[in-house]
């Protein structure tokens, strides 16, 4: 139930694909502020058909307040109750099978801070991370150094470098602390780029996500917005 201390305590899940289990690899897609689950399902779809899409619907539209730059106590009770709605999808996974480490998770925007913030403060082998024009929540010099390994779970992130919303320090700040807790980044910016996704992102995604094994190049004029930009 979602109260005024939980405001995310009982939001809607979209799906798609096959049902969790034993040996199935899942996508949970984390929209951006003012966008829709549905969105994010479907991108998650366009980058892993063959997964088991998950795409939660933040109350409001979004997942909190103010800036991902701003004092925490301002995103708060927001900002906890989305960390603990993502992590009761992931227990929920992994009570039905499926691994932590057979879990990816992708964010746009304020969803891409949110599943950074997430692994960071649950650090474990994840089957990927990819954060599309995020980073780290918190203000200037909050530090993220130390705590648990992520062991060598794959992180994607990228980001223009004219981000009017996303400053590419915060970014590199970000790819430091991923790599302070040994995950293995992939960091990618882009001159003259804004808050945006192009083709290379979601072609670096669908490689990070294929089956084992398996290929996919990456796709052509891809260009999306998922959200108002401001994270």
């Amino acid at each position: 139930m979602s109260t005024a201390e939980d405001p995310h305590g009982d939001i809607e899940v979209l799906a798609s694909g096959p049902p969790p289990g034993p040996g199935i690899r899942a996508l949970i897609a984390l929209h951006g502020r003012g966008a829709e689950a549905g969105q994010m399902r479907e991108l998650g779809v366009m980058l892993a058909p063959e997964r088991l899409v998950l795409a939660p619907q933040g109350q409001g539209r979004t997942w909190y307040p103010e800036s991902f730059m701003a004092p925490l106590e301002r995103n708060r009770p927001h900002l906890d109750s989305a960390l603990a709605a993502v992590d009761r999808i992931v227990s929920e996974l992994e009570g039905e099978g499926v691994e932590r480490e057979r879990v990816a998770i992708v964010g746009f925007s304020q969803g891409a801070c949110l599943a950074l913030e997430y692994v960071v403060r649950h650090p474990a082998r994840y089957d990927a991370v990819i954060a599309f024009s995020g980073g780290l929540i918190g203000p200037p010099g909050t530090d993220w150094k130390g705590g648990k390994s992520l062991a060598s779970t794959p992180v994607l992130l990228g980001c223009g470098d004219r981000d009017p919303h996303i400053p590419i320090e915060r970014v590199r700040e970000s790819e430091e602390a991923c790599r302070a807790r040994g995950g293995a980044v992939d960091l990618r910016v882009y001159p003259g780029m804004g808050h945006a996704l192009n083709a290379d992102e979601m072609g670096a995604a669908r490689a990070l996500l294929a089956p084992v094994g398996a290929g996919r190049e990456p796709g052509a004029d891809e260009s999306r917005s998922e959200g108002d930009g401001r994270a």
